[in-house]
């Protein structure tokens, strides 16, 4: 950080204390080995997917600042959208308050008003801001972009104390849950030339590699089959097939059966 050159106690002791407070990592000094310092926990580098979101994305700010003659050359995603709310729904789950908020989904005309609802996570995925409340029992989710107006409530809530954000969509692929279905075990067929890009990207946590042949490889999921699972199973085309269970098999026939359809009537028209 200083380039080499010897920077104030007290400057050290507040980007220390900064890095603690912004990615819970503490940085402790070895007084017996020449007052060294070093990362407390390590884990937490490669454990906690926020810090490392946090900490790639100032890499590349760091890595740019340094060197804007690269900015042409370097390409990156657009900045997710629905990000116009982000701050002050941060500030509700902070201090626990409600929200009123209205929202229009994609293809209604008609906007919604929400009133007392409690935020209890964010999420990220594909480009979009996601927000999942707690509206009496029920949980539902919702895109940022989406949302019209948000006001913070005067009413507080109180937090689950057996909620989990992790572990609530850890069945799932993608943002949108039904809590009215359960996991399976679903698998997939890759392809040779698939096969790779599952090994160094797995579709979701839960994937294992059972089976290898020269030709291709199949893998293993628990997970809920939903609507962004099969959307990606759909975007492989011919380089992922279901194996298992059959009626997955069936609903994506029946959307390539639909895609079918829909370019032979393009193509009479």
């Amino acid at each position: 950080m200083s380039c080499g050159i010897e920077i104030a106690r007290t400057t050290f002791n507040r980007h220390k204390n900064s890095i603690e407070d912004i990615f819970g990592i503490i940085i402790e000094c070895d007084k017996k080995d020449g007052f060294k310092y070093y990362i407390e926990d390590k884990s937490v580098l490669h454990e906690d997917t926020l810090q490392k979101w946090m900490l790639s994305s100032m890499t590349v700010h760091t890595a740019v600042q340094e060197g804007l003659s690269l900015h042409k050359r370097i390409l990156l995603e657009e900045i997710p959208s629905g990000y116009n709310y982000l701050q002050p729904i941060l500030e509700a789950m902070k201090t626990n308050h409600c929200i009123t908020f209205s929202y229009q989904k994609y293809n209604d005309a008609e906007i919604k008003s929400y009133t007392e609802a409690e935020p209890y996570c964010l999420k990220l995925y594909k480009q979009r801001w996601y927000l999942l409340i707690k509206n009496k029992t029920q949980f539902r989710i919702f895109s940022l972009d989406r949302i019209k107006s948000l006001d913070i409530s005067a009413e507080t809530f109180k937090l689950s104390n057996d909620f989990d954000a992790e572990a609530y969509f850890h069945n799932y692929y993608g943002v949108f849950c039904d809590e009215r279905t359960k996991p399976q075990r679903v698998i997939l067929r890759a392809s040779k030339e698939e096969r790779p890009y599952l090994r160094d990207l797995p579709l979701h946590h839960s994937q294992e590699e059972i089976s290898v042949t020269p030709d291709y490889s199949d893998f293993s999921y628990y997970i809920h089959p939903s609507d962004d699972f099969i959307g990606e199973i759909l975007r492989k085309k011919d380089r992922l097939y279901v194996v298992s269970p059959k009626d997955l098999q069936g609903k994506i026939l029946k959307s390539i059966r639909q895609m079918e359809h829909n370019y032979k009537k393009r193509k009479k028209d």
